[in-house]
């Protein structure tokens, strides 16, 4: 099972504060025992909304806003991707996570969609397939 450990962002994340020394040397430390364990399949931080776009679909018009962005609560500061046997394992190694707010704050474990969760189809065939030119291009 796959899982996205969402951290949410901060006025401090939005503003473009990078953490101190101290939270980058345990974060490097957590996710050194994610990978020794098998668990880490991905993660990184978020540059702040400022530097990135939103493309809005109405019908057939895309429209692009640039950021900034309003609700930093609402905003992804970072994330990680966990493969575990179960839900409580991911929860488990996010409970070991560093508080990555040094104040209160939460992170938010998803569960990522299998292909395996959607019936047999040619739509899901084509997917397998993209999957597969993914796997040929890493």
């Amino acid at each position: 099972m796959r899982f996205m450990v969402i951290v949410k962002a901060t006025k401090a994340s939005e503003a473009g504060e990078m953490p101190s020394e101290e939270m980058l040397a345990a974060m490097a430390r957590y996710n050194e025992e994610l990978v020794k364990a098998g668990v880490m399949l991905d993660g990184t931080g978020l540059k702040p909304t400022s530097e990135g776009a939103r493309i809005r679909f109405t019908g057939d018009t895309r429209t692009v806003i640039d950021g900034p962005f309003a609700e930093s609560k609402e905003l992804i500061a970072g994330y990680w991707i966990f493969q575990t046997k179960s839900k409580e394992e991911a929860i488990e190694w996010a409970r070991r996570c560093p508080n990555p707010y040094g104040e209160d704050g939460e992170i938010e474990i998803r569960q990522l969609f299998e292909l395996e969760d959607f019936g047999e189809s040619p739509a899901i065939d084509h997917h397998r397939a993209v999957g597969r030119l993914i796997d040929e291009k890493a």
